[in-house]
């Protein structure tokens, strides 16, 4: 089992303050988070970090989703609560049940 590194906590600290900042109406998708907090090719790490702490850091869970622009949870394993949730926040999907991320993409403002 590999033990958690300073780095590693940051990183993953970096993702909750991310994925709060995703406003309603709006999704990221899991690399773009991963990009966003420091680790490109961190997605796998994203998808744990909203694994272990969705329900304790109380995260948007439901404004990440795949680069497609479609959800990852299985029928019956939470993909009807996120669509679900999206919807009530105004977010469209398409007959194939994807999100236009032109329309409903998250891109966070830069800070200077």
């Amino acid at each position: 089992m590999k033990t958690k590194t300073k780095n590693d906590e940051s990183f993953h600290n970096r993702v909750i303050a991310i994925i709060r900042k995703i406003p309603k109406g709006k999704v990221a998708f899991y690399g773009q988070v991963a990009a966003l907090a420091g680790s490109p090719r961190g997605a796998r790490q994203v998808v744990r970090t909203l694994h272990s702490s969705s329900n304790k850091e109380k995260l948007p869970w439901h404004r990440v989703i795949n680069k497609q622009g479609k959800i990852s949870l299985l029928p019956s394993q939470g993909y009807e609560i996120q669509k679900a949730m999206l919807e009530k926040e105004g977010v469209k999907f398409d007959l194939y049940d994807r999100i236009d991320l032109d329309q409903f993409g998250w891109l966070p403002k830069i800070e200077k």
